[in-house]
């Protein structure tokens, strides 16, 4: 017998034949008899499994979500809003994105790049693009993977077409 830590994200419930006998649920015994049937039940929490999820999918930063579990497949960052060259550029990439059919997540908040970096690997979202004043001047995005955090800086035609490779090397 080996003893091992795990995580419950499933239950099995016997519920007797409380709602059997209500229900009228009946079968033949051996003797030709009605008996109630004898019900149970099962689930699995969604809540244990995201849980459970974060719990062996993190590090010092934040969540790591796996790919079939993640509220979003990619977030996009544009670090200045107040720039429009930024914004211009954030918005088509998001909605491009979104015309793949990602589920995709826009950080457009006034705030410093710190913070929206420093949430952005909390939240885990897979895949980060990120679009900076500096490197578009240059034509460039930031494709970011959350959890290996390899970087890597693409055109901005390219940034679609690379968050699917990222993601397609995710699943």
């Amino acid at each position: 017998l080996d003893i091992r830590r795990g995580i419950e994200v499933g239950h099995i419930f016997k519920l007797g034949t409380k709602y059997s006998k209500a229900m009228g649920a009946t079968f033949l015994d051996e003797a030709g008899k009605e008996q109630p049937i004898i019900m149970g039940c099962y689930g699995i929490g969604i809540g244990r499994t995201a849980a459970a999820s974060i719990e062996q999918n993190h590090d010092e930063a934040g969540i790591i979500w796996p790919l079939p579990l993640a509220p979003f497949d990619c977030e996009v960052l544009p670090v200045n809003v107040k720039e429009p060259e930024t914004m211009k550029a954030a918005e088509a990439i998001y909605e491009a994105l979104r015309k793949t059919g990602l589920d995709a997540l826009i950080d457009d908040r006034d705030e410093r790049a710190g913070v929206k970096f420093k949430d952005a690997d909390l939240i885990g979202v897979p895949v980060r693009v990120t679009i900076g004043e500096k490197n578009l001047k240059q034509g460039l995005v930031e494709v970011k993977e959350r959890r290996s955090g390899v970087q890597r800086l693409v055109s901005v035609d390219d940034a679609v077409t690379e968050v699917l490779k990222t993601l397609g090397s995710l699943s």
